[in-house]
């Protein structure tokens, strides 16, 4: 049966990072939707506007306009987001899928999940006023694209732009009423030093209500690094 993907993109990233991804699900027949969220390209709005529920609110206004339910997809930090959009609209979603990202629990925030085994933290770059960080540049591509090909590690240093550290410190309010009844399905990395492999399996302990799990052999942007596998398999779900 061929379905609508609304696909959300992670942190320090935007509506390219899908480029090699969708028309490997077009290929297979799907519908797919992409967009940038807010502040990700373009002229940014101003920083205070940039909040974890203004994401919300951008990718419900994709996802309410398809006339079906759809296939909400997260990388990374968008994990935070696909959540918080099962809350408020359930019926429209036929599934969720993190990928290789946040997976929370009610109350949470990006903030709140330590993680020794990852290279972000320690490569931030904070802002003079500790409203915006960035990536120290040789850690990019280690974090992002180590895996990947010579143009999409080029592409990924060359569009990193500064990130607003709101939406990270912003929690999500979740019910077992209207989030816990989402189908969800999480494909994790096994190479990952962005959200690391190691706390990807202790998110999926915590929750324990996700019951479909698969995994690809690469690190955090399996959209880059195995764009057919990783269409195979949200063609199989």
């Amino acid at each position: 049966m061929k379905k609508t993907f609304v696909l959300v993109h992670g942190a320090w990233s935007g509506e390219y990072a899908w480029d090699l991804l969708r028309p490997q699900l077009e290929h297979l027949g799907h519908r797919v939707v992409t967009f940038n969220l807010p502040g990700h390209e373009g002229e940014p709005p101003p920083l205070a506007e940039l909040t974890l529920e203004r994401y919300v609110a951008a990718t419900i206004e994709h996802v309410a306009a398809e006339t079906g339910r759809v296939v909400l997809v997260g990388h990374s930090m968008a994990g935070m987001i696909i959540s918080q959009v099962a809350e408020y609209l359930p019926a429209k979603i036929a599934r969720l899928v993190y990928l290789c990202a946040y997976l929370p629990r009610n109350n949470q925030s990006a903030f709140d999940f330590p993680d020794p085994d990852s290279l972000m933290l320690a490569n931030l770059v904070l802002s003079a006023d500790q409203r915006t960080a960035t990536i120290q540049p040789a850690a990019i591509v280690p974090i992002f694209a180590a895996d990947c090909s010579p143009a999409v590690q080029q592409l990924v240093v060359a569009r990193h732009r500064p990130e607003a550290l709101t939406p990270f410190q912003d929690k999500v309010t979740l019910t077992e009423g209207n989030f816990g009844r989402v189908l969800k399905c999480y494909i994790e990395t096994l190479h990952d030093v962005g959200i690391s492999t190691n706390l990807q399996r202790q998110m999926l302990l915590a929750d324990g209500t996700v019951a479909d799990i698969a995994a690809l052999d690469c690190g955090h942007s399996p959209h880059f690094a195995k764009p057919a596998e990783l269409a195979a398999l949200l063609d199989s779900i």
